[in-house]
């Protein structure tokens, strides 16, 4: 398995801030986003690995940790077993202990890959499956059911429409729904999918705890989403219509105002994410100004005839 070099695939350098990093992922997902390049499975390949490398350069304690391994990543993999595997081998010394055992391990291995990135990322950071402590008294005679945690990525889109997914469970595929505005740490609870003690008990619950990936696009904040809309000089001073895609994949009109100026915000009531009572929150354009630049002698010109009449 080869070393992903994440900054290499944004294009930004090792020191890049974060601020040029979500430059670059802006770019970058603006041109290879599905939407832009239907049927071209090549750009869905790019912008997955875009995606995953935004994941980590964005979160500082991913960053961190691959700033740290780096190439080397593979001196520190963790050449665990499976669950069975594990308490097989661990069980045995605490009944012959006949003491309280707690372990920690990764349930990866059962659950499978949830967030669609690629191998590099589950093993280097272990997985998206949380590690579940878990407090074993063989001695008792508690409750052999043993409630288990794992993470299941899905994307702002998925979260704004809801979805369906299939997670494998033992070998099964277990369908779960998604409902639309579904909250970034809100818990499925799958009851009696956990593990047991012995062989043959009670198997306790598994919580899936949700994760909305970074959107390219759009921000979300409570139950509002948040949108940077950039717009040419030419259409902040004279005003003029833009159109965005929404997450449900409408088209939606803008009216810039005449004389409009960087930063400023437009609200569109009842575009944002679902509410629990099912109303909708709001949608807020954060408006960026670009500058032309490799400006010809004649638009200099006409810049410069501008800026005389402004003074006078």
């Amino acid at each position: 398995m080869e070393f992903k070099d994440y900054y290499k695939i944004l294009g930004v350098d090792k020191n890049a801030t974060q601020e040029e990093i979500k430059k670059a992922y802006r770019k970058l997902a603006m041109k290879y986003h599905p939407d832009r390049n239907p049927g071209d499975k090549s750009a869905e390949e790019k912008f997955k690995e875009i995606t995953e490398a935004n994941e980590v350069l964005s979160d500082p304690e991913k960053r961190k940790k691959y700033d740290t391994l780096g190439a080397n990543w593979k001196q520190y993999e963790y050449a665990g077993r499976g669950f069975d595997d594990f308490f097989t081998q661990f069980g045995r010394s605490a009944r012959n202990r006949g003491t309280d055992f707690e372990f920690t391990t990764d349930f990866g291995d059962l659950f499978g890959n949830f967030g669609g990135f690629s191998d590099f990322f589950e093993s280097f950071f272990g997985g998206k499956s949380k590690k579940t402590k878990s407090n074993f008294d063989f001695n008792s005679s508690k409750s052999s059911a043993i409630d288990i945690e794992a993470d299941l990525n899905i994307s702002l889109e998925e979260a704004f429409n809801g979805t369906e997914r299939q997670i494998p469970v033992d070998g099964k595929k277990i369908k779960i729904k998604i409902n639309p505005g579904i909250k970034d740490g809100q818990k499925l609870r799958l009851k009696g999918l956990g593990r047991s003690k012995v062989s043959g008990g009670n198997k306790g619950d598994l919580y899936l705890n949700i994760h909305i990936l970074k959107h390219p696009f759009y921000e979300i904040k409570d139950d509002n989403l948040y949108y940077n809309l950039d717009i040419d000089l030419y259409t902040a001073v004279l005003g003029g219509k833009e159109t965005i895609r929404t997450l449900d994949g409408k088209k939606v009109s803008i009216n810039i105002p005449e004389g409009t100026e960087s930063e400023k915000i437009l609200r569109l009531k009842n575009l944002g994410m679902i509410k629990e009572n099912g109303m909708r929150g709001d949608l807020f354009v954060k408006i960026h100004i670009t500058i032309p630049k490799n400006l010809s002698e004649e638009e200099k010109q006409l810049f410069r005839k501008l800026q005389v009449l402004r003074k006078d």
